[in-house]
């Protein structure tokens, strides 16, 4: 863990210069992103994340752990662009790309507007789920799940599917947790759950 702080520390240092050294390179990486994630990394499919807006330290944060197979990587297909590729998944793109590349790739996607997904939940869950979030989790995912600036992911307005799955993956032990995360996520019902993942959908 404290070799991949040092390593972060240097390639957000150098994100600027890797901005402008590689552009044409930054713009085709940028184009395959969006290629699952949706245009300026917005989502358009309910179990694919939107990355636009997220910080920087927490994008990089989860290249870094698909490098290091501390994340599930199951292949996805593309859902724009040239859709006739093979599909991939997450471990394979980050072994791809360069320490340059993911601090270019987090910087710019970080300067995107986060936009929430258009979806339908229930009431009832969503304020069940406020609750939880506020007696839970509300001290690292401050304002409602919406603020990036907590470094730990944009969790209001994200699609629904995607975050059913991310919940599934914390329980199962599957997908890298901090050890306060995990004892929360264990003390959690499946209602909590299912609460939380309609609170965090329902807002926009």
């Amino acid at each position: 863990m404290f070799y991949r702080f040092i390593v972060r520390l240097m390639i957000t240092l150098c994100s600027v210069a890797a901005l402008h050294v590689g552009a044409a390179s930054l713009e085709a990486q940028v184009k395959d992103c969006e290629g699952c994630h949706g245009p300026d990394g917005v989502s358009q499919c309910p179990d694919m994340p939107t990355i636009a807006g997220v910080s920087i330290a927490s994008h990089e944060e989860a290249m870094f752990a698909y490098l290091d197979g501390l994340r599930p990587c199951e292949k996805s297909d593309y859902r724009h662009g040239d859709t006739s590729r093979a599909a991939t998944d997450m471990c394979t793109v980050a072994k791809a790309l360069s320490e340059d590349d993911i601090a270019a790739l987090a910087e710019y996607f970080a300067d995107k507007k986060f936009v929430a997904m258009k979806q339908t939940t229930d009431a009832g869950k969503a304020k069940a789920g406020e609750a939880v979030h506020e007696a839970e989790c509300k001290l690292c995912h401050s304002d409602g799940g919406s603020n990036p600036e907590d470094d730990a992911g944009i969790l209001a307005g994200q699609p629904m599917g995607y975050l059913k799955k991310a919940f599934k993956e914390y329980r199962s032990e599957t997908r890298e947790q901090p050890k306060k995360m995990k004892s929360k996520i264990d003390a959690l019902s499946d209602e909590d759950i299912d609460a939380l993942v309609h609170f965090y959908a329902s807002q926009q």
